[in-house]
């Protein structure tokens, strides 16, 4: 089994020390024996919206080192077993869908990944109401829901969001230029609609995603070309459910194009290594509770102690952006007392 590239791979190592100071600690997760896939989990073909036929679709990703792809289409479920062909040892295809509904106008959105059987949209009498039937309906075809750019058409906020449950995915990154990923007039960027999940105590993880629907002609920012928002999750095999027990476990990064070397956790520290890329320059930033900066931190490499941090804190996760405008943002580590 290949992993992918070398320049797309973390790294992450656990130590074991007693305690933090003042009894705060990160929680262990444990990754040793795993290895890296790359990943897109949210794409569109001719079978919904997009301009190019699954099997074209499918063969861009293989063809640009990706390893699994989730092919998406507007209330349509694409057999992976129709696209055998493009799969091998190093790429597979997992089935899904973008479950499509809406509440008095505004998109209703819900990826649906892994699923055993089409999902069918549905409705309620009111938007949280909505959204949580169907993250159930995905949930009951045996799949993993993520949630789809809030944004889009301003469908709904952090209040609806926080009363959702049996959710642990948000799209934090969406490759689409319509999304409006950053937010704007009073509407908070979804990177702070995540910040407020989190300091609200909902354990959500965040994803990248291209959102891709044009495969054909040019390549330019107000098109939803791919190539634009992956994840990289560490799992013991390319499998379906190994994929998705790794998404929602947060032992992952998203990334609109920076690389990075190494993510390292213990109970006191976390360590962000980054892939240098020519001339790039880079900044790692460490965030905590109600999005608040931490630390700041000029060049690849950089470590946030926990124990020389007086303030109670629930969660640490780092954003690493470079000099050409590229992300990466690694998961939160959450502290138990």
């Amino acid at each position: 089994m290949r992993r992918i590239p070398a320049a797309c791979i973390v790294a992450f190592s656990l130590a074991l020390p007693a305690t933090a100071v003042r009894g705060q600690r990160f929680e262990p997760l444990d990754m040793s024996g795993l290895s890296w896939f790359k990943g897109n989990t949210h794409t569109h073909t001719t079978e919904s919206d997009g301009d190019s036929p699954p099997e074209y679709v499918a063969r861009w990703y293989r063809n640009h080192g990706y390893n699994f792809l989730v092919l998406s289409d507007h209330n349509v479920l694409t057999d992976p077993l129709q696209l055998a062909a493009l799969v091998d040892l190093n790429f597979i295809l997992i089935p899904g869908e973008e479950v499509t509904s809406a509440f008095s106008g505004r998109p209703v959105h819900v990826n649906g990944l892994n699923l055993a059987r089409l999902v069918e949209p549905r409705t309620d009498s009111t938007l949280v109401g909505t959204i949580q039937q169907n993250v159930n309906a995905v949930r009951e075809a045996e799949g993993v829901p993520h949630i789809n750019h809030p944004n889009f058409g301003w469908a709904f906020s952090a209040d609806e969001l926080k009363k959702i449950e049996n959710d642990k995915l948000l799209e934090i990154y969406n490759g689409h230029p319509t999304v409006h990923n950053a937010g704007g007039g009073g509407t908070p960027g979804m990177e702070e609609v995540w910040d407020i999940l989190l300091s609200g105590g909902k354990r959500i993880y965040g994803i990248a995603v291209d959102d891709a629907h044009d495969f054909q002609g040019e390549f330019a920012p107000d098109r939803a070309n791919p190539g634009r928002g992956w994840v990289a999750v560490k799992a013991p095999r390319l499998v379906s459910i190994e994929i998705m027990v790794a998404l929602e476990s947060g032992r992952f990064y998203a990334s609109t194009g920076v690389e990075l070397d190494e993510v390292t956790v213990t109970p006191t520290t976390l360590e962000v290594r980054v892939k240098p890329r020519g001339s790039f320059r880079y900044t790692i930033t460490f965030i905590g509770d109600n999005g608040q900066v931490l630390s700041r931190v000029p060049g690849p490499r950089a470590t946030f102690d926990l124990t020389r941090h007086e303030r109670t804190l629930t969660y640490v996760r780092a954003r690493v952006d470079d000099s050409g405008g590229y992300h990466a943002w690694v998961q939160p580590a959450f502290i138990t007392r």
